[in-house]
């Protein structure tokens, strides 16, 4: 089992919350992790650049002048990419990077990108953060005031005579992180957004990407809680057409053995000796 730290607003170390790594799939496959991210990377691209190629510039074909007895270097048409104004060669078109990976494999890369904050120290869970109004002012106290998780006992040793900056550097203050939330909140939301490094999402709208680029996990109780029972959620199998829910449920349970097969052997992480 792991543990996370639990703190409240003012920075004190207030209890600790269990984490089984069975929950997350047990272990971390990097190639995985690695796909899943450059899928979402991909997905993002935009695609739209669109350069005149040789077909696409204005002009004539003619040629410019007769191949011989002008004293000149042989030449066609002016629209060549060689010559100014003329068009590009192997112009860029408009391009559809966007690609798709088995949602099982989608899933399993979350549990195994969620496992690695939790084993690297760099998750962390905070209590009584209630905002009844947007107020930057008290999410940024709760950044400055929590120390990081990730710290060695030698590093978080404090000081005699050092600066406030070197306190602070101790602390969450104008650092990577993502902020879980159980439910979407826009007034926490419009608290956060204006603070450097930070970034809000609900835990259903996590993504492997957002995970990872983060260097740190901050999570509400409640959205711990919201993320355990999400983890243990199994994708079934779409109910075939004509079919009764009742029906895509008894087949979504015949098949939970194999699926859960299949999610394992995506999820495994490599064998170094194999």
């Amino acid at each position: 089992m792991l543990t996370v730290p639990v703190y409240n607003p003012a920075g004190e170390k207030v209890g600790e919350e269990s984490i089984d790594p069975a929950d997350f799939g047990g272990g971390v496959n990097k190639q995985l992790l690695h796909d899943v991210v450059l899928m979402h990377l991909a997905n993002r691209r935009v695609g739209t650049v669109n350069t005149r190629g040789r077909a696409d510039v204005a002009g004539s074909g003619k040629k410019l002048f007769r191949q011989k007895g002008t004293g000149n270097a042989r030449a066609g048409a002016k629209r060549t990419n060689k010559r100014k104004g003329g068009g590009v060669a192997f112009a860029r078109r408009n391009r559809d990077y966007s690609y798709a990976i088995p949602k099982r494999a989608v899933r399993a890369a979350i549990r195994m990108a969620l496992l690695s904050k939790f084993q690297d120290g760099q998750a962390l869970v905070i209590d009584g953060l209630n905002l009844s109004e947007p107020k930057t002012k008290v999410v940024a106290q709760a950044l400055r005031a929590i120390r990081r998780p990730d710290l060695t006992e030698d590093e978080a040793t404090v000081a005699v005579g050092e600066t406030k900056a070197q306190a602070l550097s101790r602390t969450l203050d104008h650092r990577s992180i993502l902020i879980g939330l159980p439910a979407h909140d826009p007034t926490f939301y419009r608290s956060a957004r204006n603070i450097e490094g930070v970034q809000v999402a609900h835990v259903a709208d996590f993504n492997t990407y957002d995970i990872l680029k983060q260097r740190y996990l901050l999570l509400t109780r409640e959205a711990l809680a919201v993320l355990k029972q999400r983890v243990k959620e199994k994708v079934g199998r779409r109910p075939a057409p004509g079919a009764t829910p009742a029906e895509g449920q008894a087949e979504s349970a015949t098949t939970a053995t194999s699926t859960d097969a299949d999610v394992e052997a995506v999820a495994a992480p490599a064998d170094p000796e194999g």
